[in-house]
């Protein structure tokens, strides 16, 4: 018989690591089931972490204690900065990693975290009694007691492979798939649907020509995940590589559309929008001669490359012919061809905030049983599922984070609010709230947060603090210092901007786009001793300067905005109306607002289907 624990987690995926570490780092006896210990954080598809608004989510996880930022560190193989031509506001980081190096490390936290336990075995009854769940039952015919359960399944629940017309039941290649949690939780009443994802072809870089293809290196630089000090992880640092299809590879892939379970009818689920497979590419854009591929390395030693553009469920031999006719892999040979996996998800408009469900109470859904894509976005709502199922049974506050502090908040927002109608995707462009919501601040915005639930640790906001003094030091000095015409105009001549004809305020200068502030304080022998002088890392505090200064007039307008928008998220309407009943809203406004049961005014106003009006017919119900 197994002890009695606070809270289990089902699946050591991204999301689940998350779940168990903070759960158990809270102080909850915890117990992590997996179907393999050999795969905890098993980086599924492509060997990267971060990314466009990813990146910001990985900052902000690393930011309130959780654990991706520092296991990306530990495993990066290469570092970049992505979108640096534009502002801030999009500036998104990525790592390559060494995937086996991610997942032992991640394994070597969670066997050496207190209170957490690991159970290899695979859920298949969850014990629920009036609404309320007790514990699960696995495989094994072992039932385990827990006062809470999040349940972090991935693409394992009833998952089904695809290469051609050949079909294996299981959640990723060679893993066996998970069957009995979705039937039960349906005649419970929850809505459950299917979605499809898929992985591309693994290649053996032994019989890669790389001369025929651009190398893109990493960055060299004070980038890293975490916010703690960096260090040095002893990883080779390895380059990509970037090529083309073209005509002749479409027309070899097209010779294998007619056994395609993508174009016979095999596959109906719906698949992510933003990450198609190459068979889909080449429909939706007929037009286009060419798409771009990435070749990037999975280890810092080893040969096998993942190539990042190329996903397919075509038949493993149409994938070789295909590739062969790629430069540069015209002798090519494969490790495995890419699958295609279709897996039952949940709707998520059946969870709170917390990302507890609301038909059965301390049941918590957390990753892609959401109906996400990415480990960034699984591991953000496993952090807050682990938060929240541990505060549960504390009788504490639960955790939920608002879409002007954080992208995690945008993305539970977003999923409780409006639901999935396919893979959902964090991009910077779904955040209202962008300029606020920066990689460069996530520390800023949710350290001392982390720190007041009990995650992030004292030293983490000791450095948070220097770093916050520091800034605050740095930049007013800018606003202080005063430069004259003779030392800075000939600087400014080359920089092609307009020259000063008396002194002037340093943050003019700064504030200007054309110039640097680690330009000026090379030039500047006053502010490079300043700069010296201050606490903490540097690069990290003179970019956060310059951005501060440079950007505060969106900054401070974006302020305005979200804290008119937070008035109304303090307004409860949870329990409070009886929808079906009221006649001044639309039709449409009742049936949503009765399916998703917003707690918050703000939350109904983003409800699709409840219009302005709607909303203003609440405020007055409300006596406002």
């Amino acid at each position: 018989m197994l002890d009695k624990y606070d809270v289990i987690v089902v699946g050591a995926g991204h999301a689940g690591c998350e779940a168990a570490y903070s759960a158990a780092k809270l102080g909850g006896k915890t117990l992590l089931i997996t179907m393999d210990m050999n795969k905890i954080a098993q980086m599924s598809c492509n060997p990267a972490m971060g990314g466009i608004a990813k990146g910001q989510i990985v900052r902000e996880i690393d930011a309130l204690g959780g654990m991706a930022g520092i296991v990306t560190d530990a495993a990066s193989i290469q570092f970049r900065m992505l979108n640096r031509s534009k502002g801030p506001a999009m500036w998104s980081p990525r790592a390559q990693c060494d995937r086996m190096v991610y997942s032992a490390k991640w394994r070597d936290i969670l066997e050496n975290t207190d209170k957490l336990d690991i159970w290899q075995d695979s859920v298949t009854k969850l014990n629920i009694k009036d609404n309320h769940i007790t514990g699960v039952t696995t495989r094994l015919g072992v039932s385990i007691e827990s006062k809470t359960v999040v349940l972090t399944n991935g693409t394992f629940l009833n998952g089904l492979m695809h290469i051609g017309k050949f079909q294996e039941d299981g959640g990723r290649s060679s893993e066996f798939a998970s069957y009995g949690i979705t039937e039960q939780l349906v005649n419970l009443g929850f809505k459950a649907g299917r979605m499809k994802t898929g992985t591309p072809a693994r290649l053996d870089g032994r019989t890669i020509d790389f001369s025929k293809m651009r190398e893109q290196e990493g960055e060299i630089g004070h980038h890293q995940f975490s916010f703690m000090e960096a260090k040095e992880n002893g990883l080779n640092q390895r380059s990509c590589y970037i090529v083309y299809t073209n005509k002749e590879v479409h027309e070899e892939l097209k010779k294998g559309f007619d056994d395609s379970p993508m174009y016979d009818g095999t596959i109906v689920s719906t698949g992510p929008r933003y990450c198609p497979s190459i068979e889909s590419k080449l429909t939706t854009f007929a037009d286009k001669n060419e798409h771009l591929l990435f070749l990037e390395p999975e280890g810092h030693t080893t040969n096998e490359f993942y190539i990042n553009g190329f996903s397919s469920s075509l038949a493993w031999d149409i994938q070789l012919k295909g590739l062969r006719k790629v430069p540069g892999l015209e002798n090519l040979k494969m490790y495995r061809p890419g699958y295609a996996i279709e897996y039952d998800y949940f709707d998520p408009t059946q969870l709170k905030h917390s990302l507890e469900t609301k038909l059965v109470e301390n049941l918590y859904f957390a990753g892609q049983i959401n109906g996400t894509t990415g480990y960034e976005e699984a591991g953000a709502q496993g952090l807050i599922a682990g938060i929240n199922a541990i505060h549960k049974i504390q009788n504490k506050e639960e955790i939920v984070l608002k879409r002007n502090q954080a992208y995690i908040g945008v993305l539970i927002d977003d999923l409780v609010t409006k639901g999935v109608d396919e893979p959902y995707r964090m991009f910077t462009s779904r955040a209202e709230y962008r300029i606020l919501l920066r990689q460069d601040n996530a520390d800023e915005r949710l350290t001392e947060l982390g720190h007041s639930v009990g995650l992030a640790s004292k030293d983490r906001l000791e450095r948070f603090n220097n770093k916050r003094e520091s800034i605050t030091k740095l930049i007013k000095f800018i606003k202080s210092y005063s430069i004259s015409p003779d030392t800075i105009n000939e600087y400014l001549e080359d920089n092609k901007t307009s020259k000063i004809k008396q002194k002037c305020k340093l943050n003019s200068l700064v504030s200007r786009p054309q110039l640097l502030l680690n330009d000026l304080i090379k030039l500047i022998p006053e502010l490079q001793q300043f700069v010296n002088e201050l606490k903490g890392n540097l690069d990290e505090i003179i970019e956060a300067a310059e951005i501060h200064i440079k950007y505060d007039g969106y900054i401070q307008r974006e302020k305005q905005l979200a804290e008119k928008q937070i008035r109304l998220e303090n307004l409860k309407i949870e329990g409070k109306f009886d929808y079906p009943s009221l006649t001044c809203i639309s039709t449409e406004a009742r049936q949503k607002l009765e399916k998703i049961k917003p707690q918050t005014i703000g939350q109904a106003s983003r409800i699709p289907g409840v219009s302005p009006s709607d909303i203003n017919a609440l405020l007055v119900l409300m006596g406002r």
